[in-house]
C-alpha cells in the first residue's frame, strides 16, 4: 500500500469532551458588564507608545557595537546554572503560547470576541492583553538565542507541540471558570519572574534581572484587571461565581505549560517543575498563598444570602 503521509496530531493527553455550560441568563450578566468593563478593565492596559519594547533590553542589531553586545551579554549569561536556565526556559516556552490563550478567550460565551475586531471592551482587552503578553516571550526567546547556553531547536520544536495541543478544557467555555484561572495565573507568574529576577540578580545578571522584573509587573497589572472582573462578579452574582473556585480548586489549576513536549521527554513538565520548585522560582506554597489570597481578596468566606449548593461551595473552598 502506498505510504499515506499522518496528519499531525498535537502530543497531549486525554480530556473529556466539554460541551457548552453557560445558561442564556449567564451569558447576559457579562452582556450587562460592557460598560463596567470599559472603564475598570481597560483602565490596566497601557498605550501602545507606553508599554516596553524586547528591542529596548537587547542588543541593537542596526548599531556598529552589535557583536560587542552580543559578546557582553553571553559573558554575563556563561556562569548562570543550568538549571536556572531550565526554569528561564520553561517561562519562556509558556509565555510563547500565547495564541492557545488568545484562541480559548474567544471560546469564551458572554465574552468572545466575535469578529474578530469588535469593539465590545471584552473583545479589545483580549486582543491588548494578548499583544503586551506577546512581548514576554519574544524577549525572553531573543535573549536566551542570543545567549548560547541552549538548545533553540529543541525549544522550538517544544512551543511548537505546545501550542499544537491546545488548552486544558477544564474551563470549558464559561468565563467564570476562565476568569478564576486568569486570575491565578497572572498572580502565579508574577511571583515566579519576580523570584527568576531575583536569581539573576544573584548571578550578577542585572540585565536579566531587569527583563523578568519588567514581565512581573506586566503579570501584575494584568492580575489587577482579572481579579477586579471576579471581584464584580462576586458583587452581582454571588450564588453563581461561588460555584467557580469550587469547581476550579477541585479540577486542580495548573500552569498552562503543563502540556509540554519536546518530542523526547513525555514526563518533561515534572522534571521543569521539579527545578522550579528547586530553585525557589515557584513552589507549593506559593500555589497555597495564591488561592489563600485570592480568596481573601474575594471575601469568599463573609458571602451571604446563597443557596444550598452555593454554600456548598463556600464551605468547600
Amino acid at each position: 500500500m502506498e505510504n499515506v503521509k499522518k496528519p499531525f496530531l498535537p502530543h497531549r493527553k486525554a480530556h473529556v469532551q466539554v460541551t457548552h455550560s453557560m445558561p442564556y441568563e449567564k451569558i447576559e450578566i457579562f452582556k450587562s458588564m460592557e460598560e463596567w468593563a470599559e472603564k475598570n478593565v481597560l483602565v490596566h492596559l497601557k498605550p501602545v507608545e507606553n508599554c516596553w519594547q524586547p528591542q529596548e533590553f537587547l542588543p541593537d542589531a542596526t548599531s556598529d557595537g552589535f557583536e560587542e553586545q552580543v559578546k557582553e551579554l553571553r559573558e554575563r549569561a556563561r556562569d548562570i546554572r543550568d538549571d536556572y536556565f531550565v526554569s528561564l526556559v520553561g517561562s519562556m516556552i509558556t509565555e510563547e503560547a500565547l495564541p492557545t490563550y488568545q484562541t480559548m478567550l474567544n471560546t469564551l460565551d458572554g465574552v468572545r470576541d466575535e469578529t474578530g475586531s469588535s469593539l465590545t471592551p471584552w473583545a479589545v482587552w483580549t486582543r491588548a492583553w494578548t499583544v503586551e503578553e506577546t512581548r514576554h516571550g519574544d524577549l525572553l526567546n531573543k535573549y536566551l538565542y542570543l545567549s548560547g547556553r541552549v538548545d533553540m531547536k529543541r525549544i522550538e520544536k517544544t512551543i511548537q507541540y505546545l501550542i499544537g495541543a491546545g488548552m486544558d478544557p477544564r474551563t470549558e467555555n464559561n468565563p467564570y471558570l476562565f476568569f478564576i484561572y486568569t486570575s491565578f495565573q497572572e498572580r502565579a507568574t508574577s511571583i515566579s519572574h519576580g523570584n527568576t529576577g531575583r536569581l539573576a540578580k544573584a548571578h550578577g545578571e542585572m540585565k536579566l534581572a531587569q527583563i523578568c522584573g519588567m514581565i512581573a509587573s506586566d503579570e501584575k497589572r494584568h492580575e489587577a484587571a482579572y481579579t477586579k472582573i471576579m471581584e464584580k462578579l462576586f458583587e452581582i452574582d454571588p450564588d453563581g461565581t461561588v460555584l467557580a473556585p469550587a469547581d476550579m480548586m477541585r479540577k486542580r489549576i495548573t500552569m498552562p505549560g503543563h502540556l509540554m513536549y519536546d518530542g523526547y521527554d513525555d514526563n518533561i513538565f515534572s522534571h521543569y517543575s521539579a527545578v522550579v520548585q528547586r530553585l525557589g522560582v515557584y513552589t507549593a506554597k506559593d500555589y497555597a498563598d495564591v488561592l489563600e489570597f485570592l480568596m481573601g481578596r474575594w471575601k469568599v468566606e463573609n458571602l451571604t444570602g446563597l443557596s444550598a449548593e452555593g454554600r456548598k461551595a463556600q464551605e468547600y473552598v
